[in-house]
């Protein structure tokens, strides 16, 4: 994933961090992530997320809201309605730069700011919530006894997940009446809730009642047993997949771009996770994951590299057939291919030596439709005739380029 630093002007006039993860291949649209409460840009479920939308075509900026993380300002001085001018400025700054979001997306109370910032939002297709409270003032009772403090000395510390944060009068007075009735009737764009029932901090009713609230067209899918910060890396993933796939019946395909990030032709591999094997490959405008099974230390979130090339030969050997059949006009009703592949011992080769294995891909076609024995025969046939079955039992030559 390819990531650039970017930094605007938020609603106070200070400068917020920001990062913009680029989408690969054909960039389809782009997406901006507000963050859960007191959170960061940075934090696992923005990354991963960003990650898997960047591989899927998204390009995604996910920014520090006034005060937190590398962005400028003093969040005890910020507020829910602050939050939300921080989101029409990120949108703004994209804007500017030929990137208007199409896709909005946003995290715990981010996911309620988002949704108050959607309306005002130019162009805006459609919006995400993941474990939002419909109602942001319920935020407040995490705060124990020091909402008293904050209203009576101006602002106070509060203890978050172990963590000291100093929160204004400012923010518990605009909080307390942000209900989003009055937001969602100003909605436009389509909308996904996403939400996890056991989430132990913004209850699952809170899901209902924006869904309730929302016009059509909207969606809600559950996060089944993630946690309130979608800290786990496969509820993570799933939440990106799910996005990437309901987001696209929104996004226009004539709008996207082809990226000059992967030229054409080139097939591009690169690591998704360092502490693992998983890979993002883009292949124009498609984007596909490669890794290894647990048991070899991989995380198993997509075919093994031997698996893929399993996978081009057994496709190819299919295409084969059916444009064989089809130009025939032979009654081939359904074609499936099971590839294996095994290292075995080499037998009748000049080249190898005693003990020496090779390479073994074991074919297994099945053919259904009416066709009788020497049609069925001569498909068999045709089916060595397979360009990468070919290219697999000729030599190969393979030129590397060190950059």
């Amino acid at each position: 994933m390819s990531s650039e630093k970017f930094t605007f002007e938020g609603h106070s006039g200070q400068a917020l961090a920001a990062r913009l993860d680029h989408a690969r291949g054909t960039h389809r649209a782009t997406a901006l992530f507000a963050h859960c409460f007191t959170c960061g840009k940075d934090i696992a479920a923005a990354r991963r997320i960003a990650g898997r939308l960047a591989a899927a075509g998204i390009t995604v900026l996910r920014f520090d809201f006034t005060g937190l993380g590398h962005s400028g300002g003093e969040f005890a001085n910020t507020s829910f309605s602050s939050n939300s001018e921080d989101i029409l400025a990120a949108a703004q700054a994209l804007e500017a730069r030929g990137m208007a979001p199409a896709l909005l997306i946003g995290h715990s109370l981010g996911g309620a700011a988002a949704l108050r910032a959607a309306g005002k939002i130019k162009g805006l297709r459609a919006v995400v919530t993941i474990a939002a409270p419909f109602d942001p003032g319920q935020v407040t009772r995490h705060f124990g006894d020091a909402v008293e403090r904050i209203r009576r000395e101006g602002s106070a510390e509060v203890d978050l997940g172990g963590r000291p944060v100093r929160i204004g009068r400012e923010f518990i007075e605009d909080v307390e009446g942000a209900a989003l009735g009055e937001d969602m009737k100003a909605l436009r764009a389509a909308l996904l809730v996403m939400h996890a029932p056991g989430d132990a901090i913004v209850g699952i009713d809170n899901a209902t009642r924006i869904f309730t609230a929302a016009r059509h067209p909207k969606s809600f899918v559950s996060l089944d047993d993630a946690d309130h910060l979608v800290s786990s890396a496969s509820d993570a993933e799933y939440a990106a997949g799910v996005i990437a796939a309901w987001a696209a019946r929104y996004i226009d395909p004539a709008s996207a771009e082809a990226s000059a990030e992967v030229p054409e032709g080139v097939t591009r591999v690169a690591e998704a996770d360092a502490a693992g094997f998983l890979q993002d490959i883009s292949s124009g405008p498609h984007q596909l994951l490669a890794d290894e099974p647990k048991a070899m230390g991989g995380s198993d979130r997509g075919p093994s590299p031997y698996g893929l090339v399993a996978a081009g030969l057994g496709a190819c050997t299919s295409m084969t057939i059916r444009m064989y059949a089809r130009r025939k006009e032979w009654p081939l009703e359904h074609v499936s291919v099971d590839v294996t592949h095994a290292k075995v011992h080499a037998q009748d080769c000049e080249d190898c030596g005693p003990g020496a294995k090779i390479d073994q891909f074991r074919r297994e076609i099945t053919l259904e439709g009416d066709l009788d024995d020497e049609q069925r025969q001569r498909l068999g046939e045709i089916a060595d005739r397979c360009p990468v079955h070919r290219t697999l039992e000729a030599r190969a030559e393979i030129v590397t380029v060190l950059l």
